[in-house]
């Protein structure tokens, strides 16, 4: 397994600082493994990108690590982190683990929150439960996968 940690950029960016390539690569990445790869027909567009925050990590100057990160009500009642992904190129090389620490950190800079809330396809429960989710309330279809809801407090 490759090392990957310090050889990625991260870019944290609100909506209005994206620039429209960017916008594109994480379209394009959302889509390549949301709609694609996990065959998957549902609208990923969903109009919630303006109010997120866009955590974007960067190698060999291509997108391959993605999330967004939302405040208090604006997806869920608590801080919220969505929209979690790597490219398949990157897979078993530790790069979700540093997405999710690079999430956290950006919950904690813009929004001061200890309590983060998510939506979790149930297979990555304990990914999950390595950074302090845990899961709460019964499993659930989103998209025709399975989910659950978990929550992290500091």
């Amino acid at each position: 397994m490759m090392t990957i940690k310090n050889k990625i950029t991260w870019l944290v960016r609100s909506y209005k600082e994206l620039s429209a390539t960017e916008l594109y690569n994480l379209l394009r990445l959302r889509s390549e493994v949301f709609v694609v790869e996990q065959d998957c027909v549902y609208q990923d567009i969903d109009g919630k990108d303006d109010k997120a925050i866009h955590i974007m990590g960067i190698y060999n100057d291509e997108l391959v690590a993605y999330s967004r990160v939302f405040g208090p009500n604006d997806y869920f009642e608590k801080t919220s982190i969505g929209r979690v992904i790597t490219s398949d190129k990157l897979r078993g090389t530790g790069a979700g683990h540093v997405l999710i620490e690079e999430s956290i950190k950006a919950v904690n800079k813009y929004f001061l929150e200890v309590e983060i809330e998510i939506s979790a396809q149930a297979h990555l429960e304990k990914f999950y439960n390595h950074h302090g989710f845990k899961a709460f309330g019964e499993g659930y279809l989103e998209d025709g996968i399975p989910h659950i809801r978990m929550l992290r407090s500091v």
